[in-house]
This record gives C-alpha cells, sequence and structure tokens, in this order.
C-alpha cells in the first residue's frame, strides 16, 4: 500500500472510533501506532524505538507548564467565588437594560475567561452563577441557556487561552504575540454576543425584560472588588508580551494571585484541594490528548501524506480564499465529532503547512501564522456550540433542566450568525487581530 493511501485509512479509522464515542487521545494514539506498523510492514522495532522517547519529548517542553497554571487560576476563581464577583459587577451596571441580565452574564464570561483559559470551565461556572438570575428576572429559557453557551465560547478566545498555547507549542509561535492577537477578536465577539441580546430583546421583550437599577455606590463598590482581577489578566498578557516574565512565570504570578484573591473572597481548605484534584484531572486529560496527537502526526509525517496534500494544494492554482474557506467548512465539520483541543491538535500539523505556502494580502510569514492562528480557534469555537455535539450547550442544558434541548439550540442560533459575521471580518482583514501585534512592537 502506498503511504498515502494508509494516511487516508487512518483518517477513517479515527472517525470511526471517535463515532463509538473512544476517547479521542486513546483514539489518536491506537491510529498513530497502527499507521506507524503499517507503513513498516508489520516491524515492531521502530515503533518501540519511537514510543521509547515520545513521552519525554512531548512532556519536557518547557512551554507546557503553562498550561496547569492556568488551569489552577481557573479553578481558584471558580471555588474562590471570584465568578459571582464578577458577574455581580457587570450586572450592576447593565442589569437595568432590557436584556441587560443576559449582557451581564456574557459580560462576565469573557472577564472569567480572561483568568480561566477553558471554555467548558467558562459555561459550567457562569452558568451556575448566572442561571438563577435569568430565572428570577423571567428570561425565556432560549436566551438564558443560549447566551450562556455562547459566553462560555469567550473563555477559549479571550487571552490566556489553553488552545493557543498548544499551537504556541505546535507551530513554534511567540505565546505572547498571539495572546495580543486575540484580544480584540475577543472584544468584538463579546460586543456582538450583547449586540445580539439587544436585537433579540427588541424584537420579543419578554424574552429579556429589565432588572432594577442598581445606586452608583453599589457599582463602585463591586467595581472595586473585581479590579484585582483585572489587575492580575494585565500582569499576565502585558508580562509576557513586554518580555517582563516568560509565559510560565507569568502563570505562576496569576496563580498566586488568583489563590490569595481567593482565600481573601472566603475560599477555605476543600475549595483549594478541590482547585488542585480539578487542575490535575484536566491536565492529564490535556496531556494524554497531547501524548495521542503526537503518535498520529508521526504516523502521518510517516505516509507523507500532510506534505503531499500541502505541495498538492500549493500546484494546484486553488485561490488562497478557497483553500481557507474549504479548512474553515471541515473545521465546522470536525466540530460535530470532537472538541475544540482535538482538533486543534489533529488539524495544525495538516493545515499548516498548506497555509503558510499561501498568499493572503502579501502578509509576511509570522502575521499569517498569528492571523491563522486566531481564525483557527474562532472556527473551533463554534463546534462548541453548534449540532450536534455543541459542549457547552450540553453543559447548560444540564444546568437549566427546565429547558429542552431543541430550545437551547434554538436560542443560540442569533450567536452563531455574529460568530460567522466575526469570521469573515477577521477573515478579509487580518489588521483585525494583527493590530495589536504591530501596534505595541514599535
Amino acid at each position: 500500500m502506498s503511504g498515502n493511501f494508509i494516511g487516508l485509512l487512518m483518517f477513517a479509522a479515527l472517525m470511526g472510533f471517535l463515532v463509538y464515542r473512544v476517547h479521542i487521545g486513546i483514539a489518536m494514539f491506537i491510529v498513530g501506532a497502527g499507521g506507524y506498523l503499517a507503513m513498516y510492514e508489520g516491524n515492531w522495532s521502530p515503533l518501540i524505538n519511537s514510543l521509547k522517547n515520545l513521552a519525554f519529548a512531548r512532556f519536557s517542553n518547557y512551554d507546557l507548564a503553562v498550561i496547569p497554571l492556568f488551569i489552577l487560576m481557573g479553578q481558584f476563581a471558580t471555588n474562590g467565588g471570584l465568578s459571582r464577583a464578577l458577574f455581580q459587577c457587570v450586572n450592576n451596571f447593565v442589569g437595568h437594560w432590557r436584556g441587560g441580565v443576559a449582557m451581564a452574564a456574557v459580560g462576565a464570561c469573557g472577564a472569567f475567561g480572561a483568568i480561566c483559559g477553558s471554555s467548558l470551565a467558562t459555561a459550567a461556572t457562569m452558568g451556575q452563577v448566572a442561571l438563577p438570575e435569568l430565572k428570577r428576572f423571567r428570561y425565556s429559557g432560549a436566551l438564558s441557556t443560549g447566551a450562556l453557551a455562547a459566553g462560555g465560547t469567550l473563555g477559549i478566545l479571550i487571552p490566556p487561552s489553553v488552545p493557543l498555547v498548544i499551537y504556541a507549542v505546535l507551530t513554534q509561535e511567540s505565546m505572547g504575540k498571539l495572546f495580543m492577537a486575540a484580544v480584540v477578536p475577543g472584544v468584538i465577539a463579546l460586543i456582538g454576543y450583547m449586540l445580539v441580546i439587544r436585537i433579540v430583546v427588541t424584537l420579543n421583550p419578554e424574552a429579556g425584560p429589565a432588572g432594577p437599577k442598581v445606586a452608583l455606590d453599589e457599582r463602585l463598590r463591586s467595581l472595586v472588588n473585581v479590579a484585582p482581577v483585572i489587575f492580575v489578566f494585565l500582569v499576565v498578557i502585558v508580562g509576557i508580551y513586554a518580555g517582563w516574565a516568560n509565559p510560565t512565570e507569568a502563570a505562576s504570578i496569576g496563580v498566586g494571585a488568583c489563590g490569595i484573591l481567593a482565600i481573601l473572597n472566603g475560599m477555605r481548605k476543600d475549595g483549594v484541594v478541590r482547585s488542585l484534584l480539578g487542575t490535575a484531572e484536566a491536565t492529564a486529560m490535556i496531556f494524554l490528548v497531547l501524548l495521542g496527537a503526537d503518535m498520529l502526526n508521526a504516523g502521518l509525517a510517516l505516509s507523507q501524506l500532510p506534505a503531499e496534500l500541502a505541495n498538492w494544494v500549493k500546484n494546484s492554482d486553488l485561490p488562497p480564499l478557497t483553500v481557507i474557506f474549504a479548512i474553515l467548512v471541515i473545521y465546522i465539520f470536525l466540530g460535530c465529532v470532537m472538541d475544540s483541543l482535538a482538533m486543534i491538535l489533529l488539524t495544525i500539523p495538516i493545515f499548516y503547512p498548506v497555509v503558510m505556502g499561501l498568499d493572503f494580502w502579501g502578509m509576511s510569514q509570522t502575521d499569517k501564522s498569528i492571523w491563522f492562528g486566531i481564525l483557527a480557534l474562532m472556527v473551533v469555537e463554534i463546534g462548541l456550540v453548534h449540532p450536534p455535539i455543541g459542549m457547552n450547550i450540553y453543559i447548560i442544558n444540564s444546568l437549566a433542566k427546565d429547558v429542552p434541548l431543541k430550545e437551547t439550540f434554538r436560542g443560540v442560533i442569533p450567536f452563531l450568525i455574529s460568530d460567522l459575521l466575526r469570521i469573515l471580518l477577521l477573515l478579509f482583514f487580518p489588521v483585525v487581530a494583527l493590530f495589536l501585534v504591530h501596534a505595541t512592537s514599535r
């Protein structure tokens, strides 16, 4: 069998495993090992030699130490009650508007994502905080759950972001530049979701009634309460990009600061234990997926399929926009069967060389690498809220037990339209992602 045929068989086998709900890390490892054996015609020696160094070569990467640190930041924020303070602060400022409580939930998701880095954690945490308030003010089930499911995706778009860390490791790109590039698209996403809520309640006022107006002194007190959280975000992101600290050092500072804030906010010993256990579980899952992806990519590299695909695209004279549109559509379909981290790990080694070999508006290689990373992250984010998987939707719907699942899916559709418009904006105007990178590098 030819290498390309073996590579295609590997993809078919991987999809088969995923259909049968095999864990993505295990599925990628088995398929990669099988491809390795197939390329060497059943000889086990090359595979065993590769396995000797596979885990060490991946996990000895110093940059990966930032992942458990960012996760621990989110755990401290969750178990220390910081999420409730963030929601209350935003709600005090906009809750008296029609649809304001839903806007507050989305705004709090964005603020929480700035210290969490995980969409699922953001959706689960803010869902527990905001759903009772949304229900108390008689918001429609579709708007309540749709806004929270979409708002949860801000957890991986607004830096720090675990998928962006993985992208930086896979592509050897600057983590600080990627974080800086994600800020403007993240803010646009936040504003876009709030505009969607405004449009929905304008068309259907009963979907999001206005809440009571809060006195100015109470608003200011709530703002003071969350000021340390904002400071932590600035220290981490600005510290990384300005070169005051490397990503691991900045994340360590963020963990210490979040831990102190959580303890001052009432977190006790059991909260610390939950935070550490939650971090260990999430880190183990991510590292298992990393190991499986390395095995799969090793098998694919032997088959030469990624290189052949990149050469074929380069020599096919297809317009670059046609290629990038095809890649985005593939991402949307992959979102039906796998999570965001798995998509990044599986596709970047294949798509990245293809994109880097094409010309997009004369961008430099560095700009193109950063732009594609943010674009891929935004499309991957859609997989968290579109049928039939939509992990954020299932998380929020499980918390809102009185809302039918189909109502939640219906509620998220306007937010998906906002996502589509934002992706088109970034696709045709890369400066949206690159503006801050260029402005701060002068």
